[in-house]
């Protein structure tokens, strides 16, 4: 890190709550937040925003007579970017950047599209703009009347750290002083689902916690499909309203053996944890958020890469998608947003069917990990302002 970069708001919609009082309440009370969803005629388990949540979205939908014609994804954005940049305390004026990206973009939409052209045979005439991945940060920037640079991006489920790589790099640069950032996806759709299924990881698991994110014994892919968003505030330098400081970040890519793959030990995580740490001793990391999709290849090799990093003073380790699914492209940035509640409240969330883990001493440094699809891994870390 060049310079300090403060983390000044964060806003989410999840299965958790749209505030950090829900959202933090829901993390502690020990349940997952999934549930069943029927999906062409047969019920498939994934991790959906509340009905409360749901209507507010169609009211935002419904305000403004644009905005009918946009994708969840899109309106997800918009609603957690109206609220970051509040409690930020943020103007339009101030010109801030905008990188917000999605793993699918506007699924739902593409979906419903694609349909009506196979059926009719025709295009419709909204088919092209509303479908395209830069429509997120370019409705947030509409919506938000900001004169900054807007960036969209697609990099599979580590999106949302990517984001927050180029809002770094930006500030770094001194051509921003401060940078939305995030992620947004809406993927509970009949063609995204059946994706995962064809991939052989869609969890099936019928008992008390359907994903089993970081149980290392088991057998089976558990992996649930959740949707939602999270937005990012950073701001430049070591500011007192900080709810966390950005102290390090690190980046990866492995060569492909398959299509999906990463190697057994997760060599992109290795070096974009080491990359993260820089001079710092591994032994002041106290807690990862773990990437952890719940697939038995994608958790174990996550594991092991910490391993060879820490060796036998391993911090402690938690993940949030046994709770609310893996939200894609949104999940880095989920993470991010557990991992600045843990610091705050200075407490870690523990898996209920894993043994309980309890900090020994103050929890200052948090790592956050994410990888996509082709091993492109970042590392966030993040210190207690």
């Amino acid at each position: 890190m060049n310079k300090p970069i403060s983390i000044t708001a964060i806003s989410s919609i999840s299965s958790l709550g749209t505030t950090h009082e829900d959202i933090w309440n829901s993390y502690q009370n020990g349940k997952h937040h999934i549930s069943e969803k029927e999906v062409l005629g047969k019920p498939v388990l994934v991790s959906q925003i509340s009905n409360g949540t749901k209507q507010e979205i169609e009211a935002l939908r419904h305000s403004d007579s644009k905005y009918k014609s946009l994708d969840d994804t899109v309106l997800y954005a918009i609603y957690a970017s109206r609220r970051a940049v509040k409690q930020a305390h943020w103007n339009a004026s101030d010109n801030f950047g905008i990188n917000i990206g999605s793993s699918r973009g506007a699924t739902g939409l593409f979906e419903t599209y694609h349909q009506s052209f196979i059926e009719n045979h025709k295009a419709e005439t909204l088919s092209s703009p509303t479908t395209t991945l830069g429509n997120i940060s370019s409705w947030v920037a509409h919506d938000l009347q900001t004169q900054g640079p807007e960036i969209s991006h697609s990099i599979t489920c580590s999106t949302a750290l990517h984001s927050v790589l180029n809002g770094i790099a930006w500030i770094n640069s001194g051509m921003c002083d401060k940078f939305l950032v995030g992620g947004s996806e809406a993927p509970l759709t009949p063609f995204t689902i059946a994706q995962m299924q064809a991939l052989k990881i869609y969890s099936k698991e019928k008992g008390d916690f359907p994903c089993r994110a970081l149980d290392l014994n088991k057998t089976k892919n558990t992996m649930i499909l959740g949707e939602g968003a999270s937005m990012i505030c950073l701001e430049k330098g070591a500011t007192k309203n900080a709810l966390a400081t950005i102290k390090g970040f690190g980046y990866a890519t492995e060569i492909l053996k398959h299509n999906i793959s990463i190697s057994s030990d997760a060599k992109c995580f290795q070096k974009s944890m080491k990359m993260a740490l820089g001079n710092l001793n591994p032994d002041a990391v106290d807690v990862i958020v773990m990437h952890a999709p719940g697939t038995v290849k994608g958790d174990v090799s996550e594991y092991k890469a910490i391993q060879k990093l820490f060796k036998d003073k391993m911090p402690i380790l938690t993940s949030n998608k046994w709770k609310i699914g893996h939200t894609f492209g949104a999940s880095g940035a989920l993470s991010l947003e557990l991992a600045t509640l843990i610091i705050q409240n200075q407490k870690c969330i523990n898996i209920p069917y894993l043994k309980p883990q309890k900090a020994s001493k103050p929890i200052k440094n948090v790592m956050v990990n994410a990888v996509g699809f082709g091993g492109n891994a970042v590392s966030i870390l993040l210190n207690k302002n």
